[in-house]
C-alpha cells in the first residue's frame, strides 16, 4: 500500500480530466474531505487533446448559466492559483449562410436576450472585420457573442487540481479503481490496488470510461467514444492572438486561434465510433491514428471558407476520441440505481467550456444532497430502459453527433435505433397515417397524415407541414370526439399499510380521500419547487395508481421512492409495460363510450376527478376521469392483450361521431389553450405552485406536513416574485416556440418556456413567467403592456391569467 494512502474520505472522486478536478476544487472549497483518483495521470485521457472552445448560450436557461458559471471560475483562477490557465475572452463568433439557418441565429440572439447573455447580430461585413481572414461570399449574417472564449484545457486542469489541493483535497495519480463496494442500496467504498478506501461518495467522472466504471456499481451511464479529429496549423499571416473563435455550422466546421495558427476541427455526417469492443490498455496521453482520408470534406470545406488554409502548414492532425451521450446533453447527478453514486461525464466535446460550472453544481448537489437548481435537461434521470442497450445508445450517439452543427429545428426527431418500444397499436396507426416520435424509446403518434398528405415531418421554421393535420385533430377533440394513444405514460403502483401516509409527506395535494379519488398532484423539493406533476388514483385502502409522462419514468420512480419516510410499509412498483392507455375526449366521449359498457358512466355516476374500474367491450379498464386537453373525457387504462379490442370498439362506436386519431402534436395545443402547465418546460425544481398558478392543488388549509410546505409559507407570507401567465399574439402567423423574451413596458421581465398555436382562438399562444424583483402580484401583472420578441422582432401580446378556453370548466364537468 501507498505511504499515506488513504483508507477513508468523505467523497472520492474517479478520474482526473477537468470535470473531476473541477468537482474536487469545488467539494473542497465546500470543507468536505476529498481524494480524487486517476488511473493515470491528471488530464491524460481525452482532457488534454480537446480544442478548448468555451461558448454559453444553450436552448437552457439554467445551462446557460452554468457555462457562463465556468466563464467566471476561468476569469479568476490563474490569479488565485498562481498556474496559467490559458483562458482568453476573445469572444465567439457564429456564421448563418442561409435563410433557415439566419432564422435560428436571431432565435438564438432572443434566446440569449431572454437569458441575459450579450450577443450581437453582424452584418457579413461587420462579422468579417472581426475575422478578416475569412471570405463571406456565402455569409447573411452572424452573431456575436463577446463573452464566449477560449483555454487550455490540461493547463486549466492542473490549475483547478492545484486549487483543490489548496482547499485541502488530496490528489493520487496511477491509481486505478479495481470495485465499488455497496451496502443496503448505498456505496460504502471505492477498492483500488493501492487499498480500500472507505466513503459516503463516489463521483464517477472517468470520461471516456465512465460507462464501464458505473458499471462496476450495477449503474447505466449511457455514453460511447467517437472519433474526433482537429487540424492544427503552423502561423498564418493576419492571424492574432485576440482573434475570436469561430462556429461555421453550415460548413460543419470550428475555429480557434493557437499560437499564431488556427485549430479548425468539425463535426461530420459520418462519425466514426472508437473502443465498440472495449478499451485499449494503458490508453495515456494517446491519440489514434490520424484519418487523413475521413478528415478531406471537413477540410474542402473549411478551404472555402478561410482560403489560407490552402497554403497554410499542417502542424499536426489529431485523432482523439471523445465521449458522447444520446441526446448530446452531458450527464450529472445521482445515480437511480445507487445512493452515494455520483455522475459527472459524457461532455460531448464541450467539456472544457462545461467543466468550471459542472464541477460547480455536481460539488453542490454532492454537499446539498439535492441540485443547486434545475438540472433537468442533464439530469441522468432523463434516460431509460431503452438506454441500457450499448448498441441502442451508440447508434443514436452517432446520429446526434452528426447533428450537433445541422439547424435544430423545432419538433425535430431522431430517426435512428427506431422503432424499439411500441404500443400495441403501433401498426395499426401506422397503417392510419400515423407520423410517430419517439421519447425514452417509445414510439408515439404525433400527428395523422389525410391519404392526400405526406407522413412525415418536413421541419421548418415557419408553419411545419403538419400544422394542417394537428387543426383537424384539435378541431375533433373540441368538437366531436378525439381518441389518442397514450401507452407510454409511465404507470407507478404504491402499495402497502402506510401506502396513504408516504404519499401525504411526498405529495402536496390531498391524496387521503376514499377508494375511487383520482388527486391531481405537485411533488415538491424542500424549496417548494416542483419535482413532480402527475395523477394518482386511490384502488384501496392500501392501494394507490400513479401517472406521470412518459419522459419522466425514472426521475419520477426516483423521487417517489427515495422520498418514502424511513420505516414505513409502503412498496413503489413499475408497471408501465402493464397496460395500454386510450385517451379518448371531446364533447361526444360519453356517447362513444356508454354502448360499450353496462356500467353507468353518466356524470351523475362517474364525476370529474373519479377513477373506477370498468368492463368495456369485454376488457377489464381503468377509466380516469381526467382531461390535459380540457374537454370531457376519460384516460383508459387496459391490460395490453385486451388493447387492440377496446381500440376496435372506441373506433366502431364513433364513427357516427366522426372519432379522430389524434396525437402528440394535439395534445400540446390543446393544452396551451387550456393554460395547463408542461413540466420540464413550465413548471420544474425552481417553480412553486404557487408562482405557477397550482396554488389551488396544494394542501395549505389542512393540518398535514408535506415536503416543501414550509417553503410555500414562506411564499404565502413574503409574496413571489415571479408568477406563470398566458400571452397570445394577434398576427396569426407570428410563431411562438419558446424562449422569446417577455417585455413588460418597454423593460425585460422574462421568457416564453412554452409556444405554441391555438387552432380554436386561430392565435398564437404563449406561457411564460413574468419576473420582478420587488414583487409580482396580479395587479402588476394586469397594469403592464407586453411585449414578446420573436426572431429579433418585437410583437404586441395580450397577458391572460385565466384559461383561453372554457375558464370555468364546464364543458370538463358535464
Amino acid at each position: 500500500m501507498a505511504q499515506n494512502f488513504p483508507t477513508q474520505a468523505r467523497a472520492v472522486i474517479i478520474g482526473g480530466g477537468i470535470i473531476g478536478c473541477s468537482t474536487a476544487y469545488h467539494l473542497a472549497q465546500l470543507g468536505w474531505e476529498v481524494v480524487l483518483l486517476e488511473r493515470h495521470r491528471l488530464t491524460s485521457g481525452s482532457t488534454w487533446h480537446a480544442a478548448g472552445l468555451v461558448g454559453q448560450l444553450r436552448s437552457s436557461a439554467n445551462i446557460t448559466q452554468l457555462l457562463g458559471d465556468s466563464v467566471k471560475l476561468y476569469r479568476t483562477l490563474e490569479a488565485e492559483t498562481g498556474l496559467a490557465t490559458g483562458w482568453k475572452m476573445n469572444g465567439g463568433l457564429r456564421l448563418a449562410c442561409n435563410a433557415e439557418r439566419w432564422v435560428e441565429v436571431k432565435r438564438q440572439a432572443t434566446t440569449a436576450r431572454s437569458f441575459g447573455l450579450e450577443m450581437h447580430l453582424l452584418t457579413p461585413s461587420e462579422a468579417q472585420k472581426l475575422w478578416p481572414l475569412m471570405d463571406i461570399a456565402d455569409v447573411i449574417g452572424a452573431a456575436y457573442l463577446p463573452t464566449d472564449g477560449q483555454a487550455n484545457p490540461s493547463d486549466i486542469t492542473q490549475s483547478l487540481a492545484k486549487g483543490a489541493r489548496m482547499a485541502g483535497a488530496k490528489i493520487f495519480e496511477n491509481t486505478a479503481v479495481t470495485g465499488i463496494e455497496t451496502a443496503q442500496g448505498r456505496v460504502t467504498a471505492v477498492l483500488t490496488a493501492q487499498g480500500r478506501i472507505a466513503c459516503e461518495v463516489a463521483i464517477n467522472c472517468a470520461g471516456l470510461w465512465a460507462r464501464e466504471l458505473g458499471a462496476m456499481a450495477g449503474v447505466n451511464v449511457p455514453l460511447v467514444s467517437i472519433q474526433h479529429q482537429y487540424m492544427i496549423t503552423e502561423r498564418i499571416e493576419g492571424i492574432t492572438p485576440n482573434l475570436p473563435t469561430l462556429r461555421d455550422p453550415d460548413r460543419l466546421t470550428y475555429y480557434k486561434e493557437e499560437v499564431g495558427g488556427l485549430v479548425m476541427g468539425g463535426y461530420e455526417p459520418n462519425p466514426i465510433p472508437w473502443a465498440e469492443r472495449g478499451f485499449p490498455e494503458n490508453f495515456e496521453f494517446s491519440l489514434l491514428q490520424p484519418d487523413f482520408d475521413h478528415f478531406t470534406p471537413t477540410m474542402e470545406l473549411a478551404l472555402g471558407r478561410v482560403p489560407a488554409l490552402a497554403t497554410a502548414g499542417v502542424k499536426q492532425l489529431i485523432n482523439g476520441p471523445e465521449s458522447f451521450t444520446p441526446d448530446g446533453n452531458f450527464i450529472l447527478g445521482e445515480a437511480p440505481e445507487l445512493r452515494g453514486f455520483f455522475v459527472g461525464a459524457g461532455f460531448n466535446a464541450f467539456g472544457i467550456a462545461s467543466g468550471g460550472g459542472a464541477g460547480k453544481v455536481l460539488a453542490e448537489w454532492v454537499a446539498g444532497g439535492a441540485a443547486p437548481y434545475d438540472l433537468w435537461p442533464v439530469d441522468i434521470r432523463r434516460f431509460g430502459r431503452n438506454h441500457t442497450d450499448v448498441d441502442f445508445v451508440r447508434t443514436r450517439t452517432l446520429q446526434a453527433y452528426a447533428r450537433h452543427y445541422t439547424i435544430a429545428y423545432p419538433s425535430e426527431e431522431f430517426t435512428a435505433a427506431r422503432p424499439l418500444r411500441r404500443s400495441p397499436l403501433y401498426a395499426t396507426l401506422k397503417s392510419q397515417g400515423a407520423v410517430f416520435g419517439e421519447k425514452l424509446g417509445w414510439e408515439r403518434p404525433n400527428w395523422f397524415a389525410a391519404a392526400s398528405e405526406v407522413p412525415e415531418d418536413q421541419y421548418t421554421y415557419g408553419k411545419p407541414n403538419w400544422f394542417p393535420a394537428v387543426a383537424r385533430e384539435h378541431n375533433a377533440a373540441r368538437k366531436t370526439v378525439a381518441l389518442f394513444d397514450q401507452t407510454s405514460f409511465a404507470k407507478f403502483l404504491l402499495t402497502g399499510r402506510d401506502a396513504e401516509a408516504a404519499l401525504s409527506w411526498i405529495c402536496a395535494n390531498d391524496v387521503a380521500k376514499p377508494p375511487g379519488s383520482l388527486t391531481y398532484t405537485q411533488m415538491l423539493n424542500a424549496r417548494g419547487g416542483i419535482e413532480c406533476d402527475l395523477t394518482i388514483a386511490r384502488l384501496s385502502a392500501h392501494e394507490f395508481y400513479i401517472t406521470t409522462g412518459t419522459g419522466f419514468a425514472t426521475h419520477d420512480f426516483d423521487w417517489i421512492s427515495r422520498n418514502i419516510p424511513e420505516g414505513l410499509d409502503a412498496h413503489l412498483t413499475d408497471i408501465t409495460s402493464q397496460n395500454a392507455v386510450f385517451s379518448l375526449m371531446g364533447p361526444r366521449a360519453r356517447d362513444v363510450l356508454a354502448p360499450l359498457t353496462r356500467d353507468d358512466v353518466s356524470n351523475e355516476a362517474f364525476p370529474f376527478g373519479q377513477a373506477r374500474h370498468l368492463s368495456i367491450a369485454g376488457a377489464p379498464v381503468l377509466a380516469l376521469r381526467v382531461t390535459y386537453v380540457g374537454e370531457l373525457g376519460w384516460e383508459l387504462h387496459v391490460p395490453v392483450e385486451f388493447a387492440a379490442t377496446l381500440y376496435e370498439n372506441l373506433r366502431a362506436s364513433g364513427q357516427k361521431y366522426s372519432i379522430a386519431n389524434a396525437g402528440y402534436r394535439a395534445i400540446e395545443t390543446l393544452r396551451l389553450e387550456k393554460f395547463y402547465r408542461a413540466w420540464g418546460a413550465d413548471i420544474g425544481p425552481d417553480h412553486t405552485p404557487l408562482e405557477a398558478g397550482l396554488g389551488w392543488a396544494v394542501k395549505l388549509k389542512k393540518p398535514i406536513p408535506f415536503l416543501g410546505r414550509e417553503a410555500l409559507e414562506a411564499q404565502m407570507r413574503d409574496g413571489v416574485k415571479k408568477q406563470l401567465a398566458c400571452f397570445t399574439v394577434d398576427d396569426p402567423d407570428t410563431i411562438l416556440l419558446g424562449r422569446e423574451t417577455i417585455f413588460r413596458d418597454g423593460e425585460r421581465v422574462g421568457w416564453l418556456s412554452s409556444g405554441g398555436f391555438g387552432y380554436t382562438l386561430q392565435k398564437p399562444i404563449g406561457i411564460g413567467y413574468v419576473r420582478n424583483a420587488g414583487g409580482v402580484d396580479t395587479a402588476y401583472l394586469h397594469s403592464g403592456a407586453y411585449e414578446l420578441e420573436v426572431a429579433g422582432e418585437r410583437v404586441a401580446a395580450r397577458l391572460h391569467l385565466a384559461p383561453l378556453h372554457d375558464a370555468k370548466m364546464e364543458r370538463i364537468k358535464v
